[in-house]
């Protein structure tokens, strides 16, 4: 089944929206963000807090567009891929982001001091992959070896750790029936509001973990699945897997709120978005890597305008982003490497610092009441 532009275009978008409206509330618990952001509680009032009213994106968007524009520069051919995405990541870090994790930090390094991108990967459970991965799966999950090979990739260059695989590779699962079930109801020429078949992403994912010893991440997605099918709340899913305070970085953890809130709002970005970020926790990455799942599946279209309008970035801004992936189509379409648009990294550099004074400004904040 070919795959849309809209759906690469509404991935990136979504991934882009879900980390700008997270970002103020990252490592904030659920209770903390209920107290100084009530309203980011309530899809119906929810929206950009950053600075202004208005977001900004940070690594979950810039790591997403990267393996975006590796795909499209590679054809989708592994080694390629691999090489630039490799490139795309030490031109990023010598840009000076701020808030990198731990783990990404010390591959990158790596990288920089010429260790090649196989041996690269620190041993980590991070879900810093899981943020670059449902592009992959947008783009190639219609074909499992491949998107085993391209998700493999993109993880182990950074975490060597093979629940950080397994989880990524979950989220571009999910990512891939995302934009598969908009393709087949435009084909029909429907619009699907039913509940995604939870049964069926298990059935899946364990074909593409056959052979490995993933039995206790199949078991917890299986719970996931469950818990979503009995109609319970992301929420109250959380709490059963002591997730009470917050998402953390882990990757079980991120996956499972994840993957949870997806199968129980797989239409609807605004309360689903909303819903993960209430939560607490790691709030820019959950939200991104929802955000890119579900705007596979519901486009441009179906992410609420003002969101998008509301990100106020540069020079990774909302039609960079959209020129992007029309390259990443074209390259699918022709099954050949295209060149993506490029950033000017010392305009990088200069945008990370001034983002990096809003961050401190956050920080100095969460210093005074409302505790």
């Amino acid at each position: 089944m070919t795959i849309d532009e809209k759906s690469i275009t509404g991935s990136l978008l979504g991934t882009a929206v879900g980390d700008a409206l997270g970002l103020p509330m990252e490592g904030l618990s659920r209770a903390r963000i209920a107290r100084m952001y009530p309203e980011a509680t309530r899809s119906a009032t929810s929206g950009h807090r950053l600075v202004f009213g208005r977001g900004m994106v940070s690594d979950d968007t810039e790591h997403a567009c990267m393996t975006a524009r590796a795909l499209a520069a590679s054809g989708g051919r592994v080694e390629d891929f691999t090489r630039r995405l490799a490139g795309g990541l030490k031109k990023w870090l010598s840009a000076l982001p701020a808030g990198v994790g731990l783990a990404t930090l010390r591959a990158v390094v790596k990288l920089m001091l010429f260790v090649p991108p196989a041996r690269s990967g620190v041993f980590s459970a991070g879900n810093g992959p899981a943020m670059r991965s449902p592009i992959i799966g947008v783009c190639l999950g219609g074909d499992p070896e491949k998107l085993k090979a391209l998700v493999s990739a993109s993880t182990t260059i950074t975490h060597t750790d093979p629940r950080a695989w397994w989880g990524a590779l979950a989220a571009a699962l999910a990512a891939h029936m995302s934009a598969q079930t908009a393709a087949r109801a435009a084909m029909q020429g429907t619009v699907s509001d039913a509940r995604t078949d939870g049964k069926e992403f298990i059935s899946r994912l364990e074909k593409l973990l056959h052979g490995e010893d993933a039995g206790e991440f199949v078991a917890l997605m299986k719970k996931t699945v469950e818990s979503a099918a009995s109609g319970a709340d992301t929420a109250a899913f959380a709490d059963s897997i002591g997730l009470s305070r917050g998402v953390g970085g882990y990757i079980y953890h991120t996956t499972a709120a994840v993957i949870h809130e997806w199968l129980i709002s797989p239409r609807d970005f605004r309360q689903a978005v909303t819903a993960i970020i209430a939560l607490g926790g790691d709030t820019d990455t959950t939200a991104a890597i929802l955000g890119g799942i579900i705007g596979a599946g519901v486009g441009k279209e179906g992410i609420p305008q003002e969101w998008i309008a509301g990100i106020c970035d540069w020079p990774l801004c909302v039609g960079w982003i959209e020129r992007l992936s029309m390259a990443l189509h074209e390259s699918l379409r022709l099954e050949k490497p295209v060149r993506p648009p490029s950033l000017f990294y010392p305009f990088v550099a200069a945008r990370n610092f001034v983002f990096l004074l809003i961050v401190l400004a956050h920080g100095f904040r969460r210093l005074f009441p409302p505790y």
